[in-house]
């Protein structure tokens, strides 16, 4: 860790009241960035979050905004440059879920996930990103998942999402990367998170599914931070348009359990 590497860079990190997001919000705040933590409806979580941060002597403030939402990311955007100057990186985290069927899922959820995993996503870069170019210098991170490349049942508004973001996130490095800007994205595999172990509340299955995992076990929040940290830094210069897969070859072998 250099306490040093980010102390030039506001960082902005949605979906931050936990999991990835939050144990990213503090590795940034751990490295020097000034960090603005963001939330939708998890106010203590983010509380928790800035709280950690702060008492580790790092910089934060908290912003609440649904990315699903255009007035709020708006909103955001402003805010944070007002409270803690220009966005210098940012890290697309906040996603929804929706576990419905393909034949129970309605048009409303799924424009709803569409809405905050792309849209808004979208919405928030191009937003950022016009000062990011103005200064000739900035990086974009979106989180992707290893669902963008392997398809499981009732899961199809979110898979959808995750191949549009790796889609998005080659498009947009085309056209920022000549500019001074990088965009890459990260895809975890299984990490043990809050939102994955409540869709698999059962310990056997768990126990089950990580056998299947070549590693043995689900990541944790902390490695999938590490490549965040690695794409938006100095080191990743020339690493532009792609997707850094974190899922310990999960998303390389065979479909059925050898």
């Amino acid at each position: 860790m250099r306490p040093d590497r980010f102390e030039s860079d506001t960082v902005l990190i949605t979906g931050s009241s936990r999991g990835i997001g939050a144990a990213t919000a503090q590795a940034f705040a751990a490295e020097g960035a000034k960090v603005a933590v963001n939330y939708r409806s998890d106010a203590a979580g983010a509380a928790a979050t800035h709280q950690a941060i702060v008492d580790a002597g790092g910089v934060a403030e908290v912003f609440q905004a649904d990315i699903g939402n255009e007035a709020d990311v708006a909103r955001l955007a402003r805010q944070v440059e007002d409270s803690l100057g220009p966005v210098s990186i940012l890290v697309n985290n906040a996603a929804l879920i929706d576990r419905s069927s393909m034949s129970d899922l309605s048009l409303e959820a799924f424009d709803t996930v569409w809405q905050a995993n792309v849209r808004g996503l979208f919405q928030l870069s191009q937003l950022v990103a016009s000062g990011m170019v103005e200064r000739g210098r900035g990086a974009i991170v979106n989180l992707s998942s290893i669902l963008a490349r392997l398809g499981v049942a009732n899961r199809c508004a979110y898979i959808a999402s995750k191949g549009a973001v790796e889609g998005l996130t080659r498009a947009m490095a085309l056209e920022l990367g000549p500019r001074g800007v990088r965009v890459n994205a990260v895809a975890p595999g299984l990490i043990a998170t809050e939102a994955l172990l409540a869709g698999m509340p059962d310990p056997e299955v768990q126990t089950a599914i990580q056998r299947h995992i070549p590693e043995g076990r689900f990541g944790r929040p902390s490695e999938i931070t590490a490549a965040i940290l690695f794409a938006a830094s100095p080191e990743a210069s020339y690493v532009n348009g792609s997707v850094i897969a974190v899922d310990a070859a999960l998303g390389a072998r065979e479909s059925t359990p050898a």
